[in-house]
């Protein structure tokens, strides 16, 4: 099963400094039938103006993933951690029993990321956070673990998350591909930051999202130089 959810039917809401759009009910936005896709629960799409952000505010027991796809974010938090993530790069924040941040875009230019919220295996972790730079354009068709706290993923290169679930993302060049093998009981949604793309022969403009399950293999097929972002997932 692949379901295309185009990107002029998610949810969202533009407060100024901040247009967002929202692959699963989020805030104000309610679907019933986009409340998360196996352990994956949030996926925004967001735009934030130059000069603003978001203002300190608490998380707990939720694996936060922001892909910065154009410009930077900096990140502050309650653990003393301090960075600033790139365009093409990626920040992890497990916000495990508790811990405050803020997310500020200090560029001069809009910022575009991806912000993805995974529901860990355990409740309660020590909160952690991390940045990884994403080795662009290897041009070998290859997808690369970014987060992980899949078993299989120990010990890599990856940034370590509290769940059983995997970020990942490949750059393509026109008429190149990449397949994303899903064993039994997992799931993927994929996202192509830029370009566009067909899983299994199926098309996905930019910025739409694809909903994959029950598929034993989904074959990412460039129709334009494009940029794919993947979380692979516990079905359930």
């Amino acid at each position: 099963m692949i379901d295309v959810r185009p990107f002029k039917t998610l949810g969202g809401a533009n407060h100024g400094w901040l247009n967002a759009k929202h692959h699963f009910s989020f805030a104000n936005y309610h679907d019933p039938d986009r409340m998360n896709w196996g352990r994956l629960r949030v996926w925004n799409d967001d735009e934030i103006a130059p000069g603003t952000g978001f203002d300190p505010h608490p998380h707990r027991d939720m694996e936060i993933v922001t892909f910065v796809r154009q410009g930077a974010i900096t990140h502050r938090d309650s653990l003393g951690n301090v960075g600033r993530t790139g365009a093409g790069d990626v920040q992890i924040m497990s916000a495990g029993r508790g811990v405050t941040h803020s997310e500020y875009n200090l560029e001069p230019e809009t910022t575009r990321l991806f912000q993805i919220w995974i529901m860990p295996d355990k409740r309660g972790a020590e909160p952690r956070w991390g940045a990884k730079e994403f080795p662009k354009a290897t041009g070998d068709g290859a997808i690369t673990v970014l987060a992980s706290g899949r078993p299989a993923d120990e010990g890599g290169e990856a940034l370590t998350i509290n769940a059983d679930a995997a970020v990942m993302a490949t750059t393509l060049t026109k008429g190149q591909s990449a397949t994303l093998a899903l064993a039994p009981g997992r799931a993927a949604y994929l996202v192509p930051a830029k370009g566009s793309v067909t899983v299994n022969g199926v098309p996905v403009a930019h910025r739409d999202g694809a909903a994959i399950r029950d598929v034993a293999e989904a074959v990412i097929l460039a129709s334009e130089d494009a940029e794919v972002v993947i979380v692979e997932v516990a079905a359930d």
